[in-house]
């Protein structure tokens, strides 16, 4: 199959490599041109999202935040140029992997099906770690028909792959995702910064707590990075916080009230008032080292 994708950075391109790796000709196209890991005899770089539209049947996508998809889709240059022109071939589905607003999601789906195409939003969780391993979480939203089409597809890059409903409901799940990684971390920040200012080794107190019931992925993985000052991004605070964001303006939406993601994006906040926006997401457990003026360990 002749398979497009736009948006090529950390989670981009590994995924995109899973999909040469199964054997489809690839059309590639992000602004900072082609990383020279993903060179392939069948990988054709495209200087715009519509080259990569005028060349493949199903378009991924895959960038940071709701005005890049509503550019790569609708901006000079965008996937729209290549959908209004003339032609009798497949009719193209576009898969937007990024995370951005449900109902935004909505709406572009609306404008792309006017030209004679389908939408899937299909955000991912894992990061980069799960980019890698082919094993993200990917939560759709579309046309059952459409997603039979695409999930071969999708198989190539995750496990846990979930048809949750119509347009935008990929998107929503995704929203909820973040909420409740960022309240975990949020709580395993806390629950580490307070052993460690009470006297007890935090190494040790994951460790314990890694076999009772407050054991979690969270506590495995971040709680392992706070202990060794180990911040390197694998998920940016600023894309955690554009997440919650998203939440936070749903939630006015829908007169609905999410205190503790609030003060979990207000955490995350402090951290980029530091100039610690590009740091891990585990990194919130600083914002709780600056107000205890205790880190939860040396580093």
């Amino acid at each position: 199959m002749n398979v497009g994708f736009v948006g090529l950075g950390i989670m981009g391109t590994p995924m995109a490599q899973h999909l040469i790796g199964a054997g489809h000709r690839m059309f590639l196209h992000s602004r900072s041109g082609l990383p020279q890991g993903i060179a392939a005899p069948a990988a054709v770089a495209c200087a715009s999202a519509a080259e990569v539209a005028r060349n493949a049947n199903v378009i991924f996508i895959m960038v940071p935040d709701t005005p890049d998809v509503e550019a790569v889709l609708f901006g000079a240059g965008g996937i729209a140029t290549a959908l209004g022109e003339s032609g009798d071939g497949p009719r193209r589905i576009i898969v937007d992997m990024s995370s951005i607003s449900p109902t935004a999601t909505k709406a572009f789906a609306g404008r792309i099906n006017a030209l004679g195409a389908d939408y899937i939003d299909a955000p991912v969780s894992g990061g980069e770690v799960g980019a890698k391993a082919a094993s993200l979480t990917i939560m759709c939203g579309g046309d059952p028909a459409v997603f039979d089409q695409v999930l071969p597809l999708l198989q190539t890059m995750g496990k846990n792959i979930t048809l949750v409903g119509g347009n935008g409901d990929g998107q929503t799940t995704k929203v909820a995702n973040q909420i409740i990684v960022a309240l975990n971390i949020a709580a395993v920040g806390e629950a580490l910064l307070f052993a460690s200012r009470a006297g007890a080794d935090p190494a040790k107190v994951r460790q314990a707590l890694m076999g009772g019931f407050a054991a979690s992925r969270i506590l495995e993985v971040h709680g392992e990075r706070m202990i060794k000052r180990s911040f390197a991004p694998g998920f940016r605070i600023r894309l955690h916080q554009k997440d919650l964001g998203l939440a936070l303006q749903g939630a006015r939406e829908l007169d609905v009230a999410l205190p503790q993601t609030a003060g979990a994006a207000q955490l995350m906040q402090v951290c980029a008032a530091h100039g610690m926006a590009d740091l891990d997401h585990s990194a919130l457990v600083k914002a709780l080292e600056i107000m205890a003026e205790h880190p939860v360990a040396e580093g």
